[in-house]
C-alpha cells in the first residue's frame, strides 16, 4: 500500500502501537543496566504514548464537519494537540534532568550494558521507521499534529543513538560511568528545544497568524493573473486552522459590471486559488471600483 493511502488517524494509531512496543523495550534496557540515561530514554517513550493518544483525539475532533456552533469547522483542535505535546515534552525534560542530577550526586556502576544497548537500538529502529512514515503522511495531509508526533519520535531516535554511543564508551571504560548522567542532562536540554518549538507553532496557529510569506506571494500572483483589465483587489487577509487555509479579500470591479459577471469572475479566481493552495477556503467580497461618493449621484438619478 502506498503512503498516500494512509490517513492521519491511521498514523496516530501507528504511533500509539509503536510507543507501547518501545516502552517495553526501553524499560527492559533500563532494568538490565540501571542506566539513568536509558531511564530518561524510557520516560520519553511514555510521552510518545501520551502524545499519540492526544493526537488521535485531536484528529477525531478536527475531522468533524462544521456545525451551527462551529461554523468554521473544528480544525484548530490540531493546535491544542501539538501544544499539549510540547508541554509533555518539557515535563519529560524536567523529569530527566532531575534524575540525572541525583545520579551525579550519587553515582552508580552499570551492569549488562551490552544487552541493554542492543534492546535500546531495536527500540530506536522501530521509532525511526514509524517517524519516517508519519512525516511523509503529515506532509501530504498538511497535519501539524502528525508532523509534531513524527518529530517527537525522531527526537527520540536521536536521543537513543546518543545514549547508546555514550554508554558504549562507558562499557569500554567502566570508570567513566559519570558520563551516564551527563548524557541524560544533554538529552533533557535537546528535547526542551523540541517542546518550545511545538508550543511556538501552536501559539501561532491559535492566534490566527498569516500564512507564510511564500504562500501569500503565491495568492497575490494567482489573483492578479485572474483579474481582467480595470479590476483590482485589496484587503488580503489569510490564516490557517489545522490543514485548512482561509483567504479573504475585496475584489474591486467597475460600477457598470453586472452582478453575474462579477460572480463568474469570483468563481474563476476561487477555483484558481483552490488549485494553487491545498485545502483552501476562499471568500471574496465584491466592491465598486469607483469611490462611493462618485457613484451615489448616478445611482440616485436612476
Amino acid at each position: 500500500m502506498k503512503l498516500a493511502a494512509f490517513t492521519p488517524r491511521q498514523m496516530a494509531w501507528l504511533s500509539i502501537a509503536t510507543s507501547i512496543a518501545t516502552l517495553g523495550l526501553k524499560f527492559g534496557a533500563y532494568f538490565m543496566t540501571g542506566s539513568i540515561s536509558l531511564l530518561s530514554d524510557a520516560l520519553e517513550a511514555f510521552i510518545n504514548l501520551a502524545a499519540g493518544l492526544i493526537a488521535l483525539a485531536a484528529l477525531s475532533i478536527a475531522a468533524r464537519p462544521a456545525d451551527s456552533g462551529h461554523s468554521y469547522g473544528h480544525d484548530k483542535a490540531e493546535y491544542f494537540a501539538s501544544g499539549a505535546e510540547g508541554i509533555l515534552i518539557l515535563g519529560a525534560a524536567a523529569s530527566i534532568g532531575y534524575g540525572a542530577a541525583q545520579r551525579l550526586i550519587q553515582p552508580m556502576p552499570l551492569t549488562q550494558l551490552g544487552a541493554g544497548l542492543i534492546v535500546s537500538l531495536l527500540a530506536a529502529a522501530a521509532n525511526y521507521a514509524t517517524a519516517r512514515v508519519m512525516a511523509s503522511v503529515a506532509e501530504r495531509h498538511d497535519s501539524i499534529t502528525i508532523e509534531a508526533d513524527a518529530k517527537h519520535l525522531m527526537t527520540d531516535v536521536w536521543t537513543s543513538l546518543v545514549v547508546v554511543a555514550g554508554l558504549s564508551v562507558v562499557m569500554l571504560a567502566p570508570g567513566w560511568y559519570v558520563l551516564d548522567p551527563i548524557m541524560a542532562i544533554g538529552v533533557a536540554l535537546h528535547i526542551v528545544y523540541t517542546g518550545v518549538d511545538l508550543l511556538r507553532r501552536s501559539a501561532r496557529g491559535l492566534m490566527d497568524a498569516s500564512l507564510p510569506a511564500a504562500e501569500v506571494a503565491r495568492i497575490d500572483g494567482v489573483v492578479r493573473a485572474g483579474m481582467p483589465a480595470g479590476v483590482s483587489y485589496r484587503g488580503l487577509r489569510t490564516r490557517k486552522a489545522g490543514s485548512r487555509r482561509f483567504v479573504e479579500f475585496s475584489l474591486l470591479v467597475p460600477g457598470a459590471c453586472r452582478v453575474s459577471e462579477a460572480h463568474d469572475l469570483c468563481d474563476r479566481i476561487e477555483r484558481d486559488l483552490e488549485g494553487a493552495l491545498s485545502n483552501a477556503s476562499v471568500t471574496i467580497h465584491v466592491e465598486p471600483l469607483e469611490p462611493r461618493a462618485a457613484a451615489a449621484p448616478s445611482q440616485a438619478a436612476q
